[in-house]
């Protein structure tokens, strides 16, 4: 299995990379990890993960810089429809668009759009912005990334836009800050996940492994 790992130019690929790594020796996979900017070396991958951390726009424009990276993208998570996983802000690109600083079109695989968070405690204060730190994961419907995962599992959030106004039904879990927030969301053969998984101790490795095995 070949696993591509897109660098939009943010975020660090080697802790991602590091955590397929591990979750693969979970699964009992024998996987190779490819970090790449190479649209060619995605095409060839049977998996596709794409990170990113920072402003919406600026891994846009990462990915935009890479000769046919897009295109790339687009063949393996739509016409091929091979499996995707999205991770923080390259979970947000999968929206139609970003918010932040200005209106930036996204891939559009997803409906809905990455705005601002305005979370407020029981009183109606202002809760810190970024949600950073540790928030418990709240399936919304049955996913396969969701196997062996107890109850009380803890994702690793760092953000303060999220995605909002989509799918219902693309909706797949949620963190509670201030009232729910998406935390993982997909369809077919994408999922996304808000909160860094490769820094989520042995949830997040358990819903890597999971995604390696997944045939959707």
């Amino acid at each position: 299995m070949i696993v591509a790992v897109v660098d939009p130019g943010s975020g660090n690929l080697n802790s991602v990379a590091r955590a397929l790594s591990k979750a693969a020796d979970m699964a009992g996979l024998s996987a190779t990890i490819q970090v790449t900017t190479d649209a060619a070396a995605v095409r060839r991958a049977d998996r596709v993960v794409l990170p990113g951390q920072g402003a919406f726009a600026a891994c846009q424009r990462g990915l935009a810089s890479l000769p046919g990276m897009i295109d790339a993208l687009e063949e393996a998570g739509q016409t091929s429809a091979r499996p995707f996983l999205g991770i923080c802000v390259g979970m947000q690109l999968l929206a139609e668009r970003g918010l932040e600083h200005g209106t930036t079109p996204g891939l559009g695989w997803l409906t809905g759009e990455v705005d601002a968070m305005n979370p407020l405690d029981a009183e109606g204060a202002p809760l810190p912005l970024p949600q950073m730190g540790w928030n418990r994961l709240q399936p919304c419907r049955p996913h396969p990334v969701f196997k062996g995962l107890p109850g009380d599992a803890h994702g690793y959030f760092v953000h303060s836009y999220a995605w909002m106004h989509g799918a219902v039904d693309d909706l797949l879990a949620t963190a509670d800050y201030g009232g729910p927030v998406a935390a993982i969301v997909g369809r077919h053969n994408i999922v996304g996940m808000q909160f860094h998984v490769e820094k989520s101790g042995l949830a997040g490795l358990t819903i890597l492994a999971n995604f390696l095995r997944w045939s959707p």
